[in-house]
């Protein structure tokens, strides 16, 4: 039977353990996303769910007045969702700091011709909208694909605890991914508004059966399989979609 004093000596050193744990993991997450906060720049994730049979009316407005908005800020890429889900499009928009993002919202409000040429008619086409904010991870840069393609946006749902616990995995498994070959990874961001613990790696193809003979190779790859054995510990959901870029999108 313990002691008194051994409970409570056994109980100082549990807490301090503990605290060392947390110190730990918040100087792994201070190192591993902040350069890409401390520097301001973001990513905003916007999806918007069209009316069914809506869709070829959605793309023609929006590409008759997307210049009205990316005369305010930054379009990164805009898609239409082939595959993984439906009546659905996705657009990447860059800003420097919430207080320019903050500007931009007041100025598209106040722009007119945005608000009775666009808004006014686009409301009545969308069913859902969600918003979602994201940092470029340090350890992926942005690519610019040198020609037109199709894109995966592959969204992961991690366990919660962040990247002190699953970074290293997740890292590994993208480059044995984009080590095969088959593809290119434009790349990968973190969540900072939205579902929290969720990743998002955006990847390049020259098309789809080039993604499915790639897809065929790395299964075989006995790298990427370790690799993806591995981080698939942390993983809670996976999503899929196979987005087409629009007239408009910067990325093709």
């Amino acid at each position: 039977m313990y002691s008194l004093g051994s409970k409570l000596g056994q109980l100082r050193t549990a807490t301090a353990c503990s605290l060392l744990a947390r110190l730990q993991v918040h100087r792994f997450v201070g190192t591993s996303m902040g350069p890409q906060q401390q520097g301001g720049t973001f990513y905003e994730f916007r999806t918007y769910t069209i009316q069914p049979g809506k869709m070829a009316d959605f793309a023609k407005l929006t590409g008759d007045n997307i210049h009205l908005r990316t005369a305010h800020s930054e379009l990164v890429g805009y898609w239409s969702v082939e595959l993984g889900a439906l009546n659905e499009v996705f657009h990447i928009w860059k800003y420097g700091s919430y207080k320019e993002r903050t500007a931009v919202r007041k100025a598209l409000e106040d722009e007119k011709d945005w608000q009775q040429h666009y808004i006014s008619k686009m409301v009545s086409l969308v069913t859902k909208q969600t918003s979602e904010v994201t940092y470029l991870v340090p350890w992926a840069q942005m690519y610019t694909p040198s020609k037109p393609g199709v894109y995966e946006l592959v969204s992961y749902q991690m366990v919660p605890g962040g990247p002190a616990v699953w970074g290293k995995a997740f890292q590994k498994a993208v480059s044995a991914h984009e080590h095969v070959g088959y593809c290119k990874l434009v790349g990968v961001f973190h969540s900072e508004f939205g579902h929290l613990n969720k990743v998002h790696a955006l990847w390049w193809y020259e098309d789809c059966d080039a993604r499915a003979a790639g897809r065929r190779r790395a299964h075989e790859d006995v790298r990427v399989v370790a690799a993806v054995r591995d981080s698939a510990t942390y993983l809670m959901t996976q999503n899929n979609r196979l987005l087409i870029p629009t007239p408009f999108s910067p990325l093709k």
